[in-house]
């Protein structure tokens, strides 16, 4: 019998549009101002398109899995640039079936303008960046929408798209338990089948990592942190929302990001747009990539046949590590078969302490995170590989 959660060979796409409209305060991703690229837009849909190409000879004959639209903002991307994107992908990989598209979107206005656009050029999951419901909270988080777009934007992207998720960030200062599970509650009653809660990380490159530097910026202690993640549980549990990933709920089995379980499980991915990170067995070599994060870099790179800066083949415990980090973050956890190559075993600390302690279980040949170890999993990883 074939296991649900062996990824097999099929090979999963993520595209990284690097351009938005402002850059949020929280955020270090690979990011750049929208306005006034046009021509260099362009000239980048065409790297990618040729970096696709590229990566096809490279991988040899596969099946797509998944393809993901990330950012960056890419529904800022002109829908007839996706719709090729993702043709010349079915195209190179052909898949057996109809596979997951998912794209990641802002609520402004502007965009909500083009749902309808990118669900013909073949996006049929949306994931909506709305990441708070009040206006004092999206100020605060730097977004250029206020939540009366946000609302606007969740009824045409309902028209538009069966498959929706919405992206929310909490522990924000000085909120509470209560005013979080009011939002939450606001959330669902909009309909959506997929929640990704993201607690508020200060990093020291961003705009709020430097405010926190200065002092002007106190996030939650911890005890309210955690409060705020129990919190984030009982009120996702409660209605109907399975906790599949520390970050990630959905509304039954068929609500899961298949593209994110595809990574999770280790499968291969193309990576292809500025900085965009890859995974790809290469002659049996499980090998990791990560694109010039310039985008003029990545454009000459991709022209030059070398769009990666190197190429890193990974040792089998390096491979086996990074496998059984993602794993363990999600409900399947990560198959037991991984533990001799990090010199791991439940016999032996310190796992078999981490088990007794009711941090871990083992399940069908696999180790899980328990709801006890899932709210420190960070420590729990720490603990068993260092």
């Amino acid at each position: 019998m074939t296991d649900p959660c062996d990824p097999g060979t099929d090979v999963g796409l993520y595209v990284h549009w690097p351009y938005c409209a402002r850059i949020c305060p929280y955020c270090d991703f690979n990011v750049v101002r929208d306005r006034g690229r046009s021509e260099e837009q362009a000239g980048l849909v065409e790297a990618i398109l040729a970096d696709l190409r590229a990566q096809r000879i490279l991988t040899g004959p596969r099946r797509l899995a998944s393809i993901f639209f990330g950012g960056g903002t890419p529904s800022l991307m002109a829908p007839e640039a996706v719709a090729r994107v993702v043709a010349a992908a079915h195209d190179l990989f052909p898949p057996i079936g109809e596979i997951e598209i998912t794209l990641e979107a802002n609520p402004t206005d502007a965009e909500a303008g083009r749902f309808a656009a990118l669900a013909d050029a073949g996006i049929n999951r949306l994931s909506m960046g709305v990441q708070a419901l009040d206006d004092p909270a999206l100020r605060f988080l730097g977004r250029d929408h206020s939540a009366a777009e946000a609302l606007r934007a969740v009824d045409l992207a309902r028209r538009a798209f069966d498959r929706l998720s919405i992206d929310l960030i909490y522990a924000r200062p000085d909120q509470t338990p209560g005013d979080w599970a009011a939002e939450l509650t606001t959330a669902l009653a909009l309909g959506f089948e997929h929640v990704s809660p993201y607690q508020l990380t200060i990093e020291p490159s961003t705009a709020f990592g430097r405010a926190f530097a200065r002092g002007t910026l106190t996030p939650p202690d911890e005890d309210r942190a955690a409060s705020l993640y129990e919190t984030t549980q009982a009120v996702l549990s409660a209605a109907g929302f399975d906790a599949y990933e520390v970050s990630n709920h959905a509304r039954g089995p068929t609500a899961r990001s298949s593209h994110n379980l595809h990574v999770w499980r280790g499968g291969d991915y193309l990576g292809l747009g500025p900085g965009a990170h890859g995974r790809l067995t290469l002659d049996g070599v499980r090998t990791a990539t990560v694109a010039h994060r310039r985008i003029a870099d990545y454009v000459v790179g991709v022209s030059a046949g070398t769009p990666w800066p190197d190429r890193d083949a990974q040792s089998p415990a390096d491979a086996a590590e990074e496998r059984f980090l993602l794993a363990l973050r999600t409900t399947e956890g990560a198959p037991v078969g991984l533990l001799s190559a990090l010199d791991l075993s439940p016999a032996r600390a310190p796992m078999a302490d981490l088990i007794a302690d009711g941090f871990l279980m083992l399940q069908d040949d696999r180790l899980i995170a328990t709801a006890r170890g899932r709210p420190v999993l960070d420590g729990v990883l720490k603990a068993l590989l260092t």
